[in-house]
């Protein structure tokens, strides 16, 4: 990414993070090192199809893209039109679906698709209250396919407050198997990738 484009991504994120405060969880956008440690989960071979909730500016979306195969489908869900036009403008590669992911099977319908292989998640989650968790995580486990993966982030400073401990409880809720990985320090603030599979429907 050129420093023009950079610059413009970092402008573009603290406008709407000061603006949209409910929407955008983090102060900065999510580094390089957390985007390759949450591509690492997605399929390097066939032809998956990968959706990412609340993209933001697309920080994970390079790397993401770097790591599907030729003939995968990448899609984005973005609740914030001016976001959306944002990865229109910048990410033309990247199929783009503006609306709330708590309608998300009917928003992939629409899309004309039904399940996808990944869902990789910057939605802050814990901003939301437990039963929109719970609401959003449903949507999740209806569209992985019997062999997908969810990941998500959270943030180091937070694991010891309650809507985070919360969260976690209800990703166990959620899936058979949750698994934090390291943590990525080279990011502000320091974030915890969890990786989930097996949703119990």
């Amino acid at each position: 990414m050129s420093k023009q484009a950079k610059l413009r991504e970092y402008r573009t994120f603290v406008t709407r993070a000061v603006r949209q405060p409910g929407t955008v969880g983090a102060v900065l956008p999510t580094s390089e090192y957390v985007a390759r440690a949450v591509a690492e989960v997605v399929p390097a071979s066939g032809t998956p199809t990968v959706l990412e909730l609340g993209p933001g500016t697309g920080a994970l979306s390079g790397a993401l893209r770097e790591r599907l195969p030729a003939g995968s489908d990448h899609l984005a869900v973005e609740i914030d039109p001016e976001l959306v036009r944002y990865l229109n403008s910048t990410k033309p590669w990247l199929e783009v679906i503006e609306g709330d992911a708590r309608h998300l099977v009917e928003l992939l319908a629409a899309a004309n698709r039904t399940q996808v292989d990944a869902v990789i998640s910057s939605i802050p989650w814990t901003l939301l209250p437990a039963d929109q968790q719970r609401a959003l995580l449903r949507e999740v486990s209806k569209v992985l396919t019997k062999e997908g993966v969810f990941t998500t982030v959270t943030y180091v400073t937070t694991l010891w407050r309650a809507n985070t401990i919360a969260f976690t409880e209800i990703l166990r809720e959620t899936f058979e198997e949750v698994l934090p990985r390291s943590t990525v320090w080279r990011n502000v603030p320091p974030a915890r990738v969890y990786v989930c599979r097996r949703p119990r429907h």
